[in-house]
């Protein structure tokens, strides 16, 4: 008998304690957003940040060519936008949803507000600033120093830590990713993908069936993107 666990990504916003985030639920008015809108646009007026309550939602970026780039993914319990305490500014990306999501959108002058009355928040809301840094930093990583075939790498581990379900040193991606999805989580073609995923197989490191990718060999991944073992929570799509 097959028995698989199932890894877990844990949402963005576990570091905040419950009183920090019942204070920012006080703020917050909930919208909800069909599958293929967006919660907001690349060059918008950017002045809240969003707390994901139900769904999925996707970060994009338009690059020289017109095509997106999808830089993050989120799920419930996650927190996302910019925030920038000292201007307004223009969003600098899109926020695409996947499936129906009901989203919590907090305003940035009450945020400020709150945040100068509530000093527990006001440090974990740092925190939490200083983790998505670090998570962007990872991923301009992945795709810049290490060439396609260890941006893709990284993409599959991501992948594996947050759809994965695992039956002793193999992991299943529960999700489907066609090679036009991955192609766009690392800024290549759909060729570039399928001739990496190709070479990915033939090493022994993947196998695919119905659509699904499994993972062989998670550490020779590792080892092509220079894997710095840096925390689940950073570790995902």
């Amino acid at each position: 008998m097959n028995v698989y666990t199932q890894l877990a990504v844990e949402a963005n916003t576990k570091d905040f304690s419950i009183h920090c985030m019942n204070r920012l639920k006080e703020i917050m008015y909930v919208g909800q957003y069909q599958e293929g809108s967006n919660v907001f646009w690349e060059g918008d007026v950017n002045n809240s940040l969003y707390y994901l309550l139900d769904g999925k939602v996707k970060l994009t970026k338009l690059n020289e060519s017109g095509k997106d780039l999808t830089l993050s993914l989120y799920f419930p319990g996650d927190l996302f936008g910019e925030y920038d305490a000292t201007n307004v500014q223009s969003n600098s990306f899109s926020a695409q949803v996947i499936e129906y999501s009901e989203v919590g959108v907090i305003q940035q002058n009450e945020l400020e507000l709150l945040l100068k009355q509530d000093m527990e928040l006001a440090a974990e809301f740092t925190q939490w600033q200083s983790q998505i840094r670090r998570y962007v930093q990872l991923k301009l990583r992945d795709l810049l120093l290490y060439g396609k075939n260890g941006a893709l790498a990284s993409i599959l581990v991501r992948a594996a830590n947050t759809y994965g379900i695992q039956r002793g040193n193999t992991i299943l991606i529960t999700e489907k990713f066609t090679n036009y999805d991955l192609a766009n989580l690392i800024g290549a073609t759909r060729e570039t993908v399928n001739r990496l995923l190709s070479v990915f197989k033939k090493d022994g490191l993947i196998q695919t069936a119905n659509g699904r990718i499994e993972i062989l060999d998670i550490t020779a991944l590792k080892e092509i993107n220079r894997c710095e073992k840096c925390p689940i929570e950073l570790c995902r799509l």
